[in-house]
């Protein structure tokens, strides 16, 4: 019998027969001090993670720079790594709009208008924001569905570096994800949101040294931009190189969409419900020690964004040129065993990175992959131990009672997502996971809290009607498709449609039918009394005014800034 179980452990964890790099003694020690640094940071600083306030919200204590940084790196993993990589090669260049149309005016609109409310509400979460405008109902809900979203999110993290690894290295998938989520359950249940903070700073600093070899050596091989554009443009049409002028009409980009899903799916709904709502990224803004570092924090993190497409768009058009065999989607690659969509940097960073620098590259990739599960996992911890286990199983427990749930989770957190990982095998690419999980979760939730800060006559009735209406409306749009494809013409507005713009309307008709049943219901139901209000609805009570001593310093001025790059860079790729 025990012979029985060691085999069958051992068939667990095979390795595959076939590997395109193999590490040498420089590689492997370069990925070793990594994980040595990022399990001792957690070690390090638990002593600093005592209280609930110092583990779930890092005392908060942090600058803008480190807090702008660590805001931009929760986000920056395998959805941004690999996915869009991988996406860039399958749609061309228009997967930059998930980057400058689709994050760009989101950060400047937290930092600007929706920082305020957050932090001086002190509120631990979304979910918390939403107790305190809403009642129970809505933060029962909003907390349960991002629980759930941020799971399946984490498992996208382990899978990616699991894939990673086995294409690279020839390593097994299943002890891939092992490996990775046993490190991060150290390293976040030790030192809690600091120990990721601090994780996720060094991981943006990796991640850039590693990643950016890829971009620079296969533009020298491609000849520059230009000749990189008439080698796509010869192989599979100049549609793949423009942002915005093939997007007048569904047939006629590779994507499959109409510049009305991107800008109202992806610019107003999913980006916005994902930067101001989505706790992963907005938890790391309200660990800054003072409102103007809050609203800086998203600022610096959009200056680091628009510029992140030198490192993940631009391997993918690369690859178009410069791969001698085409890849094929996910489901189709696990049945065939060719190459996926989803392997396109681990491939490129073979391609061109030799001993020493393929181990540098591998341990930005592996830095990536656990700065995103780390970002979901340390979210989870505070979302279940606040506005799940402290709100209505156990409540007024003493302080480390919840500092011991939240670690206790976060490796129960982890355990769940290991399960999760292995769902992302039966999707065609990972974004169009990660893209439908945003249209159920994110944009309906984006309705609730905006309307509830910007609208005083919103009511506690209204807030969990709308946001389960809009959630469901989701769900149930994306049965409809799938279980009748010619439905794609009325969810999508087009039979020509693809899967990332259905993804976008669905989102914007989920968005819409939250938003419409919360103003019906708040016209039929009574109000909260304004002096309820006070710190959570705009107009209800003064914002504390920033004293800069100079106007340069002034956050307003920084985003004016950032914008005006915005605009100059969509036109230049128009």
């Amino acid at each position: 019998m025990h012979s029985q179980l060691l085999g069958a452990a051992a068939a667990y964890f095979e390795g595959p027969t076939r590997s395109l790099a193999h590490l040498n003694a420089v590689d492997i020690a370069v990925i070793a001090i990594y994980f040595g640094i990022v399990i001792f940071i957690g070690f390090y600083l638990k002593g600093s993670a005592t209280t609930s306030e110092e583990f779930f919200m890092a005392g908060r204590e942090m600058t803008a720079w480190i807090a702008g940084l660590s805001f931009v790196s929760a986000n920056l993993g395998s959805l941004e790594l690999m996915g869009w990589a991988g996406s860039a090669y399958e749609y061309g260049i228009l997967a930059t709009h998930w980057y400058w149309i689709g994050a760009i005016p989101a950060m400047l609109f937290l930092g600007i208008i929706m920082m305020p409310f957050y932090y001086i509400s002190k509120t631990h979460s979304v979910p918390g924001y939403l107790h305190l405008r809403y009642g129970d109902g809505a933060r029962a809900l909003s907390a349960v569905s991002f629980a759930f979203m941020t799971v399946l999110m984490s498992g996208i993290n382990m899978y990616s570096m699991a894939l990673v690894m086995k294409v690279v290295l020839g390593w097994n998938l299943n002890f891939s994800i092992w490996v990775s989520s046993i490190t991060v359950a150290l390293y976040v249940g030790l030192g809690g949101l600091r120990s990721a903070i601090y994780n996720e700073v060094l991981q943006f600093l990796l991640i850039w040294l590693g990643a950016m070899l890829v971009p620079i050596l296969g533009l020298i091989e491609a000849g520059g931009w230009t000749n990189l554009k008439h080698q796509i443009g010869e192989r599979l049409g100049s549609e793949y190189v423009h942002l915005w002028s093939t997007t007048g009409h569904f047939s006629d980009n590779p994507m499959g969409i109409h510049w009305t899903g991107l800008v109202f799916g992806l610019a107003l709904v999913i980006s916005c419900g994902y930067w101001t709502t989505d706790f992963l990224v907005v938890q790391r803004v309200l660990s800054a020690h003072n409102l103007r570092s809050a609203k800086m924090a998203p600022l610096i993190g959009a200056a680091f964004k628009m510029a992140v497409p030198f490192i993940v768009i631009l391997p993918g058009l690369l690859a178009l040129a410069v791969l001698p065999y085409h890849l094929v989607p996910q489901n189709v690659a696990v049945a065939t065993g060719q190459h996926s969509y989803n392997e396109v940097l681990p491939l490129m960073l073979v391609r061109y990175c030799g001993p020493g620098l393929l181990g540098l590259g591998v341990t930005a990739l592996i830095a990536g992959f656990m700065s995103g599960m780390a970002g979901n996992v340390s979210a989870f911890s505070t979302v279940w131990t606040y506005d799940i286990y402290g709100a209505f199983l156990h409540k007024n427990a003493a302080d480390k009672h919840y500092v011991a749930m939240g670690r206790w989770c976060t490796f129960i957190g982890v355990l769940i997502s290991v399960g999760t990982a292995y769902l992302v095998q039966h999707a065609a690419s990972i974004m169009d996971y990660v893209q439908g999980l945003f249209s159920f979760f994110i944009a309906p939730l984006f309705g609730t809290v905006i309307l509830g800060m910007m609208w005083k006559r919103a009511t506690k009735a209204a807030g969990f009607w709308g946001l389960l209406a809009g959630t469901c409306t989701a769900i149930g749009l994306f049965l409809w498709v799938h279980l009748d494809p010619k439905a794609l013409r009325y969810v999508a507005l087009s039979p020509d449609a693809k899967g990332l713009a259905e993804d976008m309307y669905r989102a914007l008709w989920s968005w819409l039918v939250c938003v419409i049943v919360t103003i019906v219901v708040s016209l039929a139901t009574k109000p909260k009394p304004v002096s309820e209000l006070e710190g959570l609805v705009y107009g209800v009570v003064p914002l504390p005014v920033e004293h800069d001593d100079h106007w340069y310093q002034k956050p307003i001025v920084w985003a004016g800034v950032i914008a005006g790059l915005f605009v100059i860079l969509n036109i230049i790729f128009w």
